[in-house]
């Protein structure tokens, strides 16, 4: 396909340090890593630029003190360093001894820190920035505790490993890379065992998309506002950058205020959104120094419908909605015209990567029915290029591959061409009165409200119909939270939802809570929601069954 790196070095690799490593020898004076000029952060305020060359030299100088230090394949470090340069340098230099890098999120809690090294059976902490005190707690909860290093305590010392070694395969490539924990927005993370293998296959997926995702050799400057202790800015885009000798743009967090500067500075060819970023950057007043000339496209997944069409139409390049998770690595993406942006079509599988749209016994569902996506890697062995399990507990991990697919939990339907619509997750759906109703369609119906800056739509108990839709709507500036503007609200809704499908609760709330990677914390809304809140308003008794056979 056009624009795929197949040099023998590229196609030889068997780690990511490897894919890394050929990419410095063939580019070396290509930048690798780019972090734009912030005065907001704490670190590179004046921004900074490292080429291959320069990023190879930090990681091998890293790599001497670890195998001074006597680590190895056996190891795990846990990095708490959020999106600094060190990251990579420490990532790749673990990754090189063959050890195991656990990136875990700077804003956890001590618990949370405790149960992440506790369950990955850490060796060591790195860690920079805010997140000391917090660390030391929950590292002191384990025994033997790992020791921490604060890069930014002056001299750097690696000290020799205070844990047991853990097993590790012989293989470089099905040896574990990462080890990267969900978000956990309704349960307890889960760790994931990311192999070398699962790392180069994302980054090998992406490549092959083509169409106007196409990523061509030693060109592409991909800005990547997410995470590194997330799947997409630690694996997916890294390793796609990687093969393609491209370059990686990484701030320390999503800012609307800074967005489009940023995207100006570094020179931008390529943008990763999530579905927040559309619907803030539209609600901005209208600027002469929005948008990128330089920007070809923009992937992430949760654009709403609504908003897709005229994202693109003000900035000018395409959204490619994309689909993929952690224990996947590979993605689907809607990379080729006709997109259907009216619609959640997020693209048709390619090989390897094969698919099932099944009913709650795994058989296929009719075309056009929705069911639970089942995904597999084609060939004899269904997993390859997938997760290698959940850190420490084998039956989820067998559970997720039941009938050797392995289950997303979202609900998608496919059309006779292949294309693939996302519906909901299935914990997303709201069953009220024997009827299921996706939680996005709600969402999608109210987001268009001009009044409205963000709406999540959950499901409650409701002693009659199971279950009813409770909308969290964040309002714009000015309006007033109030029964009136609830009734407006739920009003204007009956133009676009059945009666059945229309809000039963509408909460006002001041923002919705997230994860560092930006996903709803639904448990939070869930959690805060109250019917004696003065904010919260029953709009059960104004439903009708006007319009609709179905139960009101």
């Amino acid at each position: 396909m056009s624009g795929i790196d197949n040099s023998p070095a590229a196609e030889s690799a068997r780690t990511v340090y490897e894919m890394f490593a050929a990419a410095a020898a063939t580019s070396p004076d290509r930048p690798f890593l780019v972090v734009p000029s912030c005065s907001e952060r704490a670190y590179l305020q004046d921004g900074a630029e490292f080429t291959y060359a320069q990023a190879l030299a930090e990681i091998n100088a890293v790599a001497a003190l670890y195998r001074q230090a006597g680590y190895g394949p056996r190891h795990r470090v846990a990095l708490v360093v959020g999106n600094r340069p060190e990251h990579f340098w420490h990532f790749l230099a673990l990754n090189a001894l063959g050890a195991c890098a656990v990136p875990l999120n700077p804003d956890y809690l001590p618990h949370e820190f405790a149960h992440g090294l506790r369950q990955a059976s850490v060796s060591l902490v790195i860690m920079a920035g805010e997140a000391g005190s917090r660390v030391r707690a929950g590292a002191a909860e384990l025994s033997p505790a790992p020791a921490v290093v604060d890069l930014d305590a002056g001299e750097f010392v690696i000290p020799a490993p205070s844990c047991p070694a853990v097993p590790a395969v012989d293989d470089a490539e099905e040896r574990a890379a990462l080890i990267i924990y969900t978000s956990g927005t309704t349960s307890r993370p889960k760790g994931c065992m990311i192999s070398n293998s699962s790392c180069l296959a994302s980054g090998r997926s992406y490549v092959d998309v083509g169409g106007l995702l196409t990523l061509e050799p030693d060109v592409e400057r991909l800005y990547v506002p997410l995470p590194t202790f997330h799947m997409n800015a630690c694996v997916l885009a890294l390793n796609a950058m990687l093969r393609q000798r491209g370059c990686l743009i990484v701030t320390d967090r999503f800012r609307a205020s800074r967005w489009w500067a940023e995207i100006r500075e570094t020179r931008a060819t390529g943008v990763h959104y999530l579905g927040l970023i559309p619907p803030i950057l539209l609600k901005m007043p209208h600027a002469e120094n929005e948008g990128a000339p330089t920007v070809k496209f923009g992937l992430g997944a949760g654009v709403d419908p609504v908003l897709h069409a005229p994202f693109e139409e003000r900035f000018g390049f395409p959204l490619i909605e994309v689909w993929g998770m952690t224990e996947t690595s590979r993605l689907i993406a809607n990379a080729s015209e006709p997109r259907r942006t009216d619609t959640r079509a997020f693209g048709k599988p390619h090989a390897p990567l094969e698919v099932l749209v099944a009913d709650d016994d795994d058989r296929p569902v009719a075309v056009g029915q929705s069911g639970q996506l089942l995904v597999r890697c084609a060939g004899s062995d269904p997993r390859s290029g997938f997760f290698s399990g959940y850190v420490n507990d084998a039956a989820a991990t067998e559970e997720a591959w039941q009938n050797g697919w392995f289950h997303t939990g979202d609900v998608v339907r496919q059309d006779d061409d292949g294309m693939l619509y996302f519906v909901e997750r299935r914990k997303n759906i709201i069953r009220r009165s024997g009827e299921n109703i996706a939680a996005a369609e709600i969402e999608e119906a109210l987001i268009g409200d001009p009044f409205i800056n963000g709406v999540v739509v959950l499901a409650v108990v409701d002693p009659i119909r199971d279950e009813e839709p409770l909308a969290c709507v964040v309002l714009s500036e000015g309006r007033t939270p109030c029964l009136d503007e609830a009734k407006r609200i739920f009003d204007e809704s009956k133009a676009t939802l059945a009666s059945h499908k229309l809000p039963g609760w509408i909460q006002f709330i001041q923002d919705i809570p997230v994860t560092a990677t930006q996903k709803v914390r639904k448990d939070v809304l869930l959690a805060s929601f109250d019917p004696s809140n003065p904010n919260a308003f029953d709009m059960r008794p104004f439903k009708t069954r006007k319009n609709t056979s179905n139960q009101a």
